[in-house]
């Protein structure tokens, strides 16, 4: 039988189904209209949205980072325009030449560039943060698909005299140490926007309207000086390198408001060029790094003992023979002393003295005084990295212990913490908060530590200690009365203590009426010197009296020749 011949083509369809889906297709076409009237007339968003991903843009438009300036307006950092060069790689189809040309503009191998070129994004950074000279002659190139951007790049005048203060700032703008990333909020500022119209090629070719305006950040002003800075900074690295040391940091405080001068360590780093960075460098010691103070601290028992009432600035205590044992350990003085009083205890640095002074305190006592002077905890300034020091708990002190703590063995500071405590003989026996900005005006009160009383007369024991036959004759000042002590202590490493040494002074000047605090570390001076004496007391007087006639501070002694040669009356701190 035929196809054409079969039963089944001769049976008519039901009239139904076709009446059905003629029906269908009827509503299909009435559903496809009454959405294109409510897409086009009714609710248009959409569509508009879409059409207008293809043209327009909305960019963000930078904010400017506020500046940071010493107390005197001086500018210490500011964001300078720079372009960054960024392709769209699809577009970005350059001829051989042309790639080696703008990667000879550019400063980058060749083979890096086309390797950018060859990505698979819709976006690529070429090259950030170039100067508008040659962002200009690259744009002189009409390279196809390459294009720049304005950007902003940190700038630091001093360069590394101010690098730890200071800290840097990463390739967005943003702060990554010291000052610029402790006031990261006040000083980044706002971005804002402005939706403009671009071609396929990414160039602008409308610019619509602003969305939201930029919001600058905010300009800070340190307490910094920025010539007392430079002092520090220069006097240490000569140091460093007079006695082929390790590191070493300065501190410079004002007594009177606390706020901080100058603050300069090394090894240090360039900011403006931070392409070969180490730990190192980048290390902010002051705040970072805690040694074993030595014989710094000796002036806080001595000033327990005066505010206890078991001693008085004339009292005598037997040192001789230079030593004292303690259990099984025994506490040696440099050079024995024999009878001397409590003044002379500090003047000469006496061990032995010292710990006889500590046994009449309960391990308590001395402990809550180091917690009131604020060893053991952070100053809390709001740099990156600041820690507390070590001070262990009283109630674990063996009697040892506690007599090496009285002259700063077994526990351990930051410069920062030392030069602060040092405020309280500077001062009238309080202890003030410290301040990186300048302040309009000085603080109402600090925390009471010690008597007024008390105070005056450690003044006159420090001042003492830098005078013949104390251990700092080379920390004196032409014309200025010094005071202040010498610190020398082994340094521990594995849990034992080695033969390298930190050496540190701290003192504050004029004593009449004090105006500085500074603090001076030598972390491992070499050379064949080590005392605090010898090594750090000089740096501190040449700081020290560059501070004071940039200050226009008046001198309150007669000026003459400062005998540092005879330094046969020069006794050498007790270890």
């Amino acid at each position: 039988m035929k196809f054409t011949n079969s039963p089944l083509l001769s049976q008519l369809l039901p009239a139904w189904r076709a009446r059905f889906v003629a029906a269908l297709i009827l509503l299909a076409f009435g559903t496809l209209a009454a959405r294109s009237v409510w897409l086009q007339a009714v609710h248009n968003d959409f569509l508009q949205q879409k059409g207008e991903s293809r043209y327009a843009r909305v960019i963000e438009m930078p904010a400017t980072r506020g500046r940071i300036t010493d107390r005197s307006g001086d500018m210490l950092a500011v964001s300078t325009p720079v372009k960054s060069v960024w392709a769209i790689p699809e577009d970005a189809r350059l001829a051989p030449a042309q790639a080696r040309e703008l990667a000879a503009l550019l400063e980058m191998d060749v083979r890096e560039l086309n390797r950018r070129l060859a990505a698979e994004k819709d976006f690529v950074f070429v090259k950030r943060q170039i100067p508008p000279d040659v962002a200009e002659r690259i744009g002189a190139l009409g390279l196809p698909g390459i294009h720049q951007s304005r950007e902003y790049r940190r700038y630091y005048p001093a360069g590394e005299v101010t690098s730890h203060m200071l800290g840097f700032t990463g390739v967005e703008d943003r702060g990554q140490e010291g000052i610029e990333l402790a006031f990261e909020g006040q000083l980044a500022g706002k971005p804002g926007s402005r939706r403009v119209i671009k071609d396929r090629r990414g160039r602008i070719v409308e610019d619509v309207e602003s969305i939201k305006p930029p919001q600058d950040g905010k300009d800070i002003t340190l307490a910094l000086d920025a010539k007392v800075q430079y002092l520090a900074f220069t006097h240490l690295k000569q140091a460093l390198a007079e006695h082929k040391a390790k590191a070493g940091g300065v501190v410079v405080l004002d007594a009177r408001t606390g706020e901080v001068l100058a603050l300069a360590n090394l090894p240090a780093y360039n900011p403006n060029n931070r392409v070969r960075l180490s730990g190192a460098q980048l290390r902010n010691r002051a705040l970072t790094d805690v040694f074993e103070p030595g014989s710094t601290l000796k002036p806080f028992t001595a000033a327990l003992a005066l505010e206890k009432g078991r001693f008085r600035f004339d009292s005598q205590i037997q040192t001789a023979p230079g030593r004292l044992t303690i259990g099984n350990a025994t506490i040696h003085d440099a050079h024995p002393h024999g009878l001397l009083t409590l003044a002379q205890v500090i003047q000469k640095s006496s061990n032995v003295g010292v710990a006889k002074i500590a046994a009449t305190f309960s391990p308590e006592e001395m402990w809550r005084m180091f917690d009131d002077i604020g060893f053991g905890q952070p100053i809390r300034l709001g740099f990156p990295g600041e820690v507390g020091g070590r001070l262990r708990p009283f109630k674990t002190w063996r009697p040892i212990e506690q007599a090496t703590m009285s002259y700063g063995h077994g526990i351990s500071v930051t410069l920062m913490q030392l030069a602060r405590a040092y405020l309280v003989f500077a001062r009238d026996g309080d202890l003030i908060p410290l301040s990186l900005t300048r302040l309009d005006s000085p603080p109402v009160a600090g925390k009471s530590i010690f008597s007024s009383q008390t105070a005056r007369e450690l003044r006159a024991m420090l001042e003492m200690a830098v005078q013949p036959g104390g251990t700092a004759p080379k920390a004196q000042i032409p014309g200025y009365r010094v005071a202040g002590k010498t610190g020398t202590a082994h340094k521990l490493e594995g849990g034992q203590y080695a033969d390298r040494y930190v050496a540190a002074f701290v003192g504050f000047a004029p004593v009449s009426e004090p105006r500085l605090v500074v603090a001076v570390m030598i972390d491992e001076p070499g050379n064949g010197k080590y005392y605090g004496g010898e090594v750090a007391a000089p740096v501190f007087a040449q700081v020290m009296a560059g501070s004071l006639r940039t200050l226009g501070v008046a001198p309150d002694a007669p000026l003459k020749p400062v005998q540092v040669a005879r330094e046969a009356a020069a006794v050498p701190e007790s270890l």
